[in-house]
């Protein structure tokens, strides 16, 4: 994708392995023609020599020790304040932080504001899966939910997919501990009779736990809490089950020779599903793009954090999610549901 003319703002603190890795992060994007305008410590970040990379000096970081929300009210100087409201100014199109997640979502949702009927902006992961890479929300957003933000929910997952990922004819499921419509808890099962007219994407009803290493959908819609759990879980499993593979196969000589075979595969695996692959996650139903990634980012993670947003933003994926909701009368319930607590 041509990113000439996109610029992101980039929460330059929170990064833990370090100024350097940040910076070649920076240099790995900007290689792309992604602009950046990176909030942080000017005497630390030297992007002399990169096309269309400036550095506005801040030192004030909200961490995951403070508060998010009274902090982003009552520092306006913070790192992550400045990125979104040079965002909210028109001076960038998208916004990235590797720090507090807490606190972007707080900067986010305050400075960028909701999309026109949206009740509940999502937290949303692309997970490399076998198959597809399947997008999965809420993961941490929202830690308590109604059926009708689960329905929005599931809207806002495919028209991302269909926008940003190219998906033309998504297949969305709602997380749930049983196959079965009237199975889970009272919001699931709710959410489960409204989406099951949608005709904007394909509904294939409810998926168990298991279903979700095989990629049984494009979409997969939960709730924030049991979404972060779920996919903290993905990432360990993969993590364990490589490196006892590996472990397996150095026992021997006949294991090494299988293991050698098998280098390339787990490598490949390894690589798909290791986190810095994907960037980060995307907070969704907001007007503009906003993208957490990972504090534990190397290069490449900072980078690709820094692609997501800048391929969100330049399809207006905000924009277009917002016309579909409307267009498709996908938020009705929520609008017609009243105040939303």
């Amino acid at each position: 994708m041509d990113f000439s003319g996109t610029t992101v703002a980039l929460d330059g603190l929170g990064v833990e392995n370090g100024f350097d890795v940040l910076l070649e992060g920076i240099r790995l994007a900007s290689a792309d023609g992604i602009g950046l305008r990176v909030f942080g410590p000017a005497s630390s970040i030297d992007v002399s020599g990169l096309d269309r990379v400036e550095v506005i000096d801040t030192v004030d970081q909200i961490t995951n020790d403070d508060d998010p929300v009274p902090s982003v009210r009552s520092r306006e100087d913070a790192s992550i304040v400045r990125a979104v409201a040079d965002v909210a100014a028109g001076n960038s199109e998208a916004v990235v932080s590797l720090g507090s997640t807490g606190a972007t979502m707080a900067a986010a949702t305050f400075g960028l504001k909701r999309s026109r009927g949206v009740k509940r902006p999502a937290l949303a992961a692309q997970v490399p899966l076998p198959g597809r890479t399947t997008l999965f929300l809420d993961v941490g957003a929202n830690l308590d939910v109604r059926a009708q933000h689960l329905v929005q929910f599931a809207w806002l997952g495919a028209s991302f997919s269909k926008s940003v990922m190219g998906v033309e004819h998504p297949q969305v499921g709602l997380l749930s501990v049983g196959e079965e419509a009237g199975k889970g808890k009272e919001e699931v099962v709710e959410a489960n009779q409204a989406l099951s007219g949608a005709t904007e994407f394909e509904f294939i009803g409810n998926v168990e736990g298991r279903d979700l290493p095989a990629g049984s959908a494009d979409v997969i819609v939960t709730d924030g809490f049991t979404g972060n759990v779920v996919l903290k879980a993905l990432e360990g499993t993969v993590k364990t089950v490589v490196g006892a593979i590996s472990d397996a196969a150095r026992k021997n000589p006949l294991s090494a020779a299988g293991g050698l075979m098998l280098k390339p595969a787990l490598g490949g695996l390894r690589k798909d599903l290791h986190p810095d692959t994907t960037g980060g996650a995307i907070l969704l139903g907001l007007r503009k793009t906003a993208v957490v990634g990972h504090g534990s980012s190397g290069p490449e993670g900072v980078a690709n954090a820094i692609r997501v947003a800048a391929r969100a933003a330049r399809v207006d994926a905000p924009g277009l999610t917002e016309e579909m909701l409307h267009r498709v009368g996908a938020n009705r319930g929520a609008i017609d549901s009243g105040t939303d607590v």
